[in-house]
């Protein structure tokens, strides 16, 4: 299991080198094996978990995924989450708050794609936009940002105490590195599609996300609902680290097999007689 710290008292964002690999002492060559062993084994926890829920259980796990942009989102969702049974997944990337949406709290779109029972579910950035963005770019009032970490917090014990696993992680890149995926963007036309000019506008104001990140960290990591921040210049090693943080949730919850409701003797009488 990764020996990655949950953010508690005292936790200092930039503290964490992004460069680093905490719990894994190997390399880029180690790592993919380990993430190997550790696909097959999430395969199984998760294909047990979604039995389980067809059996009438009801836990579930949400992975959140926060970042700035580059820092390997998306390779998360297709290496890691990408190696269980896609019926068992649920996705969804939180964009710009529709009109809809902003007529309501800004917890209600959330609400609507929580996991169902038996499934793992991803969120691509999140409710932590509105205490992130909303705060960096000042589009409520500093009130309102100060009143959503309670509420946060208020909302999250719903989740968990309901069943659900939350596995809460920040992919901590460091500027220099997003500077070189960005450019690498724009020097390979099969990426330029993924480049957004407006990136390098947010770039400019990296400090006050990292204030913002620090804040909304340590205001919302609880015991039942702790924050990992993830080191992610080096992909592997992200990719690896969310992997064991999942491991873990569905370790924990131990999913079993149902046990048939039929007479498994009588039923194998009957299939050799046709």
């Amino acid at each position: 299991m990764t020996m990655l710290s949950p953010v508690g008292s005292g936790f200092d964002l930039s503290s964490v080198d992004p460069s680093s690999t905490p719990g894994f002492s190997g390399g880029k060559k180690q790592g993919k094996k380990a993430f190997d062993k550790g696909g097959a084994e999430l395969a199984d926890l998760q294909e047990r978990l979604f039995a389980d829920s067809r059996a009438g259980g009801t836990r579930r796990v949400l992975l959140l995924l926060q970042a700035m942009d580059t820092a390997g989102k998306g390779g998360i969702v297709r290496h890691v989450v990408g190696a269980v049974d896609p019926q068992g997944v649920s996705l969804h990337a939180f964009k710009a708050p529709t009109d809809e949406e902003k007529a309501h709290d800004f917890l209600w779109r959330v609400r609507a794609h929580l996991p169902a029972p038996g499934s793992i579910g991803v969120f691509d950035r999140s409710h932590y936009e509105d205490v992130l963005i909303a705060r960096v770019r000042q589009l409520v009032p500093p009130a309102t940002i100060e009143e959503r970490y309670g509420q946060i917090v208020d909302f999250e014990r719903e989740v968990v105490a309901g069943g659900t696993a939350l596995v809460k992680v920040m992919l901590h890149i460091s500027p220099d590195e997003q500077k070189a995926r960005l450019a690498e963007r724009l020097d390979r036309p099969d990426k330029n599609w993924k480049y957004n000019p407006g990136d390098v506008d947010e770039r400019a104001l990296w400090p006050q996300y990292m204030e913002a990140y620090q804040v909304a960290l340590t205001r919302t990591s609880t015991d039942s609902a702790p924050w990992h921040v993830v080191p992610a210049d080096k992909k592997w090693y992200a990719r690896w680290a969310v992997q064991q943080l999942l491991l873990a949730a569905l370790r924990d919850i131990d999913p079993q097999w149902p046990a048939a409701t039929y007479d498994v003797a009588a039923e194998k009488a009957r299939l050799a007689a046709t």
